[in-house]
């Protein structure tokens, strides 16, 4: 992406957060794949996100796992698991243990502000043509 919104800038550069309930996928139930807004990399698709009540995107597993980076975040007296983009070193949000058991256990709970929607409709378009058999 050639220019973030300053939102974008904040949570990606930053390690910033946006408000929940006021970001633009935390409540998104149309099917494709979530990408870095920043490098373009494929991190989530809309078949692992659930409502998890939070705000903001939870997604129960990553589609492309070696590009997701966790690190411990000890940042505002709290312990938690950072996680951030390996190609473009964006903060994303975080992942937390308690997701749904039956997928096995993970929330990340990701900033839309981090991402980029590309429907399932647009993925071959978009250069994404290996993630549509997700959707089949």
């Amino acid at each position: 992406m050639d220019k973030l919104t300053p939102m974008q800038h904040h949570v990606t550069k930053e390690n910033g957060t946006e408000p929940p309930y006021q970001n633009e996928y935390w409540d998104n139930t149309k099917e494709g794949i979530y990408v870095d807004i920043i490098s373009g990399e494929p991190l989530f698709s809309s078949k692992d996100q659930y409502d998890a009540g939070c705000g903001w995107p939870s997604f129960t597993k990553t589609i492309k796992e070696e590009e997701v980076i966790e690190k411990e975040d000890t940042t505002l007296g709290m312990r938690r698991v950072e996680v951030r983009s390996k190609t473009a070193d964006s903060h994303l949000g975080h992942v937390f243990p308690d997701g749904p058991k039956e997928t096995g256990g993970d929330r990340y709970c990701i900033n839309s502000a981090a991402l980029r929607f590309i429907e399932v409709d647009e993925l071959e378009k978009e250069g994404y043509v290996d993630y549509v058999k997700l959707f089949k």
